[in-house]
C-alpha cells in the first residue's frame, strides 16, 4: 500500500541520513495565508514598489526550519506534540484536541524511545485512520461543539446546537468499515446536517449569518487588488480560450485529417477541446480501483465525446480511442454521449495507470492519465497573497482551469491492444 511504500522509504532516509544530512536548516519561504491576521498585510490592495520588500508583510514570511533527517521515520510514525501544545486551526477555527490525543495514546500505545518517545503510535494505517476520525469535527462531537463555541464568542452568533446533539458521538474507524457513517456538523464546513438534513453549502453562512471569509465578511464580485485591476478583472469576465494554433500550432479545434500518428496511417482524426473535470468514477479524486467505483464505471480511462466527433473519426461507444498533443498521449475507451457539445471531451481526473490501461500506438509506452495532455500554466492573479480571500497556496494552484486550456488530437486507434 502506499502507507507501507511510504515508511519503507522514510526508514531508508533516515538511515542513509545519519551520514549523509544530519540536522540541517533551511529558509523557506511561507505563503501569507488565508483566515490568519496575514489577510491584511496588503491594506486596500495596493501593491508597493519592488524595492520595499518586506517579509511577512509584502512578501511570504521567510521561516528557518530544522529538518532532522535521521529522525524522519521515527517522527512520521508518531503524533507530534504540535497538535496539543499549539493546537488545530481550520479555517481560523482553533481546536484544542488533548483529551483526544490522550486516548489515541491509549488506543494506539506510545513511542517507546527515540525521537518521538512517549507521543501516540502512527506505526499502522489502522493508528492514523484512526487519529484522523478523532482530531476532526466532522466525527467527533466533542471537538465539532468545542469550533463552533469558538465561532459563537466571535461572531456573536448562536451556532454551537448545530453539534451538542452529538457532541458525545464518536465514529471511529470499523465504524466506516462496517457500514455508511453520517457525519457531523462541523465549522470545518459551511453545511450543516442537524436534524437529518442533507448537505447543502454556505447552509450556516446564510441561516446563522457567519461571516463569510472574504474582506467584507459578505459574497462579493469586486477585487480591488491592483493586480486585478491591471489585469481588468476586477469583477468577473468572459476570457475566451487561449489560441493554442497561434500559440504553440497546435491544430484547431474541429479540424478533422485523414491520416493519423505514426503507425496509424489511415485513420481519421478530430481536433477537441479537452477537459478534465471532477471525477465521477472515483472517491474524492482517487480509488477508482475501489469496487463500488468499478461497478459503477466501465472499469478503466474513458473519454467522453459527442457524437458528431465520435462519426468524423469512425468511432463508436465503448471502442478504444487514443488522444496525443504536444504534451503526450492518452489510451481510453470512448464514451459517445448527446451530453457531449461538439469540438468538446472529457477525461474525468484521477485515471491512474492501474485498471485496463493498453500500451499506446503513438508512443509504445502505458497509456496515460488525465494529466498526460495537460500542463501547469500559471495565472498571475492566483499568486496574490495577503489580501483577503487571495492568498496563494500551493495545491490550489493545481485544479484551476486555466492549466486545462488544452486542444488534443482524437483517432480511433486497434481495437486489438496490448498490455
Amino acid at each position: 500500500t502506499d502507507f507501507d511504500i511510504f515508511h519503507t522509504l522514510a526508514r531508508h532516509v533516515s538511515e542513509l541520513s545519519e551520514t549523509h544530512l544530519g540536522v540541517r536548516k533551511d529558509v523557506v519561504a511561507v505563503p501569507l495565508a488565508h483566515d490568519t491576521p496575514d489577510a491584511m498585510a496588503t491594506p486596500h490592495g495596493e501593491v508597493l514598489p519592488q524595492d520595499e520588500l518586506v517579509p511577512g508583510v509584502t512578501m511570504a514570511r521567510l521561516v528557518v526550519v530544522e529538518r532532522d533527517y535521521p529522525a524522519l521515520a521515527a517522527r512520521l510514525a508518531a503524533l507530534g506534540p504540535l497538535t496539543q501544545t499549539v493546537g488545530m486551526v481550520t479555517k481560523g477555527v482553533t481546536f484544542d484536541p488533548t483529551p483526544e490525543v490522550e486516548r489515541l495514546a491509549v488506543a494506539n500505545g506510545v513511542v517507546a524511545d527515540g525521537p518521538a518517545a512517549g507521543r501516540p503510535r502512527l506505526d499502522r494505517d489502522t493508528h492514523v485512520c484512526e487519529m484522523i476520525l478523532a482530531l476532526s469535527g466532522t466525527t467527533n462531537g466533542r471537538l465539532a461543539v468545542q469550533g463552533f463555541e469558538d465561532l459563537e464568542r466571535r461572531t456573536g452568533q448562536r451556532l454551537a446546537d448545530l453539534a451538542r446533539d452529538e457532541q458525545g458521538k464518536r465514529i471511529t474507524f470499523p465504524d466506516v468499515q462496517s457500514r455508511p457513517t453520517a457525519v457531523i456538523t462541523s465549522p470545518e464546513w459551511s453545511g450543516s446536517e442537524h436534524g437529518g438534513r442533507r448537505y447543502s453549502a454556505f447552509v450556516i453562512n446564510v441561516e446563522r449569518l457567519k461571516p463569510w471569509h472574504t474582506l467584507t465578511g459578505r459574497q462579493h464580485f469586486f477585487l480591488d487588488h491592483d493586480w486585478m485591476t491591471e489585469l481588468g478583472e476586477q469583477l468577473p469576465v468572459y476570457r475566451p480560450p487561449l489560441d493554442m494554433h497561434r500559440l504553440f500550432g497546435d491544430s484547431r479545434v474541429g479540424d478533422t485529417s485523414p491520416t493519423g500518428a505514426q503507425g496509424s496511417e489511415g485513420y481519421a482524426e478530430v481536433a477537441v477541446r479537452y477537459l478534465t473535470p471532477h471525477s465521477k468514477w472515483s472517491i474524492h479524486s482517487e480509488y477508482q480501483d475501489n469496487l463500488f467505483m468499478l461497478s459503477l464505471s466501465r472499469g478503466g480511462p474513458t473519454i467522453w465525446m459527442s457524437p458528431q466527433d465520435a462519426e468524423k473519426i469512425g468511432v463508436a461507444d465503448n471502442e478504444w480511442i487514443e488522444s496525443y498533443n504536444r504534451n503526450g498521449v492518452v489510451v481510453a475507451r470512448a464514451v459517445v454521449s448527446h451530453r457531449m457539445p461538439e469540438g468538446t471531451v472529457f477525461m474525468y481526473h484521477a485515471k491512474d495507470r492501474t485498471v485496463d490501461v493498453p500500451r499506446s500506438e503513438t508512443s509504445g509506452l502505458r497509456g496515460g492519465i488525465h494529466n498526460s495532455l495537460t500542463r501547469v500554466l500559471l495565472k498571475p492573479t492566483h499568486l496574490i497573497g495577503g489580501y483577503a480571500q487571495l492568498s496563494y497556496g500551493f495545491n490550489y494552484i493545481g485544479p484551476t482551469g486555466n492549466q486545462r486550456d488544452e486542444v488534443t488530437v482524437i483517432r480511433r486507434r486497434s481495437q486489438e491492444v496490448t498490455y
